[in-house]
């Protein structure tokens, strides 16, 4: 999944390896000038010869300076271009998702993959773009060039590199499985400090500010505890490596001493042998820092390709699956007015993994220019019934049909553009009041905006600002009462002047004087959509054309309030416990 980001650098790539091939080249041919200018200038006194080999070097080293500049450059261009579209792919397959894939992830788990586990990724990439070329090159090539100057002496190697090898095998083995429980750890300690913030005035209200900072301690106590173990095996990493190279040039020294005493060996040889084994040792260094980033950032990737590879099941069909009898229907949807007629036909739907069905055998028909209502006891599956006609979820069995037609044949963005939700819950956005009700519909006017302000009693309390409705919210709505964010939800709605209005309990926080405003307003300015209208309060919905009373996912019955009183005992107790007989 990975490999089709990276391919789209593959020039940058390229042009990073050539440039760090060539650094690597120069690193290795500089100890050779050197161990000429002490075997044939300082040894013969040839100031000249010195002169003239030191300016080479210079020069070489100029353009190795530049080439790790550039390098530097192409590089991070790599990473943080790789870690930008990433970042884009998981935010657009997210928002993808129906409700039962992101309900595979916790929310702190798809903020962490999207922030910390594209950041380890990033890091992998700078790194592995640097050191995956250039350690092997200075490895394989220093081996070839210490073995041109003196291979007895370079023999040491036999010596210390497996030594070296068994200890960086070792570390990793042991700090891997750590890197996948410190990831899931990070999302812990989002999901406690989220909900800790997000829910900080239940939290006072209840007197649990030390309950609450006793399970952030744990949560951030074990993510330390982790940390702290993965840094203290890979910290005594590069010790154990100093050591190793340490010793390695003392028995370089100490044979190459040798040597020289029989005449067997120059001192410039000596020195370039040395400078050799220390850039095999430092790239089997560089080699152990991918080992120890690798294993994180791959434990990353896994966890980003999980959220990239999932397969959303509420999508679009394809044109060649469409099943419906009319055959320009399709190809013309995007001309056609939707007229509105909402029909559910046997529809029982069952949440995945769950062992009964939420609703069962539901079937009924919401017509233009008519108010449907849906009254339950909580957990009848009121809202869920809701969810089905935009395609939050998909249906088990039967369907879900707008004029007619299939909701799972209509493309998405038809099907939902012609839908006006406002949410049990209301969800305010940051922003002023009008970027709120528009929200980024830029078809949608000012005067669309301010007629839908209007409607939903917004302009009663936005009058109070000096900014009106350019008045700036603050995040999720804080400086709004509840009744204030379900009138700014309501105006949303209806400013797109859709054919189907689905209000999911959204006057409950109304009182009812602006509830009956409200309601009076919408119901002329709706008068030729389909209105359907989940509310747990009889006076919302008494006046209503039909009203659907669902009880335990089941339809018992279906009318208009005075049939209903009359003939259901479910609807006239629920009434009954609401309203006074001389209100009935």
């Amino acid at each position: 999944m990975l490999k089709k980001f990276i391919l789209r650098y593959w020039l940058l790539i390229l042009v990073t390896m050539l440039l760090v091939i060539v650094q690597s080249v120069i690193s290795l041919y500089l100890p050779d000038l050197m161990s000429d200018i002490v075997d044939k200038g300082i040894t013969k006194g040839d100031v000249s010869y010195i002169w003239k080999v030191g300016g080479e070097m210079l020069i070489y080293s100029l353009i190795s300076a530049a080439c790790a500049i550039f390098a530097s450059y192409t590089s991070s261009n790599v990473s943080m271009g790789l870690g930008r579209d990433l970042r884009g792919a998981i935010f657009e397959k997210v928002n993808s998702f129906s409700l039962e894939e992101i309900d595979q992830f916790s929310t702190s788990s798809l903020i962490t993959r999207t922030t910390n586990d594209v950041t380890q990724i990033q890091q992998a990439t700078m790194m592995i773009l640097r050191m995956v070329v250039m350690a092997p090159v200075m490895a394989i090539g220093g081996i070839l060039m210490a073995i041109n100057k003196d291979a007895k002496l370079t023999s040491v190697l036999f010596i210390s590199v497996p030594i070296m090898f068994a200890g960086l095998g070792l570390i990793t083995w042991v700090v891997v499985p750590w890197f996948k429980s410190m990831q899931q750890k990070i999302d812990k300690l989002n999901l406690v400090l989220r909900e800790r913030v997000t829910g900080i005035r239940v939290i006072r209200a209840f007197n649990k500010e030390e309950h609450e900072k006793k399970r952030f301690s744990e949560a951030n106590n074990d993510l330390t505890s982790t940390a702290l173990k993965i840094n203290r095996v890979a910290s005594t990493l590069f010790p154990y490596m100093m050591i190793v190279m340490n010793f390695t040039m003392i028995m370089i020294i100490w044979f190459g001493a040798k040597q020289i005493d029989v005449g067997q060996l120059q001192v410039g040889q000596m020195m370039a042998v040395m400078q050799y084994v220390m850039q095999i040792m430092f790239s089997f260094i560089m080699i152990s820092v991918i080992f120890v980033f690798l294993p994180r950032a791959s434990v990353s990737i896994k966890r980003i390709n999980e959220v990239l590879s999932i397969t959303p099941k509420i999508r679009d069909l394809p044109p060649s699956q469409i099943s419906s009898t009319d055959q320009t229907w399709y190809e013309n949807i995007h001309e056609n007015s939707i007229k509105g007629v909402v029909e559910f036909d046997n529809v029982t739907f069952c949440y995945p993994n769950a062992g009964e069905p939420v609703l069962e055998n539901i079937t009924f028909k919401a017509l233009p220019g008519k108010i449907t209502a849906i009254i339950g006891a909580t957990g009848s599956g009121k809202s869920t019934l809701l969810n089905l006609i935009p395609r939050f979820y998909d249906v088990t069995t039967g369907s879900v049909k707008i004029d007619g037609i299939d909701v799972r044949e209509f493309p998405l963005s038809i099907l939902r553009k012609n839908i006006g939700y406002a949410t049990q819950k209301a969800i305010i956005f940051s922003g002023t009041i009008r970027e709120n009700i528009r929200f980024g519909r830029e078809w949608i006017t000012d005067e669309m905006v301010e007629h839908a302000a209007d409607i939903a009693q917004v302009m009663e309390f936005a009058s109070r600002y000096p900014e009106g409705l350019d008045y700036v919210i603050d995040q999720a709505g804080l400086n709004l009462s509840g009744g204030q964010k379900q009138r700014v939800s309501i105006a949303r709605t209806i400013a797109g002047k859709p054919m189907i209005y689905l209000f999911d309990d959204t006057f409950s926080a109304l009182d009812f004087k602006t509830d009956a405003k409200v309601r009076l307003r919408l119901f002329r300015e709706t008068s030729d959509a389909t209105v359907i209208i989940v509310a747990q309060r009889v006076a919302t919905i008494m006046h209503a054309d039909q009203i659907i009373v669902l009880s335990d996912g089941r339809i018992v019955g279906i009318g208009t309030h005075s049939e209903l009183l009359e003939s259901n005992e479910t609807y006239r107790d629920i009434v009954d416990s609401q309203l006074s007989r001389e209100e009935i």
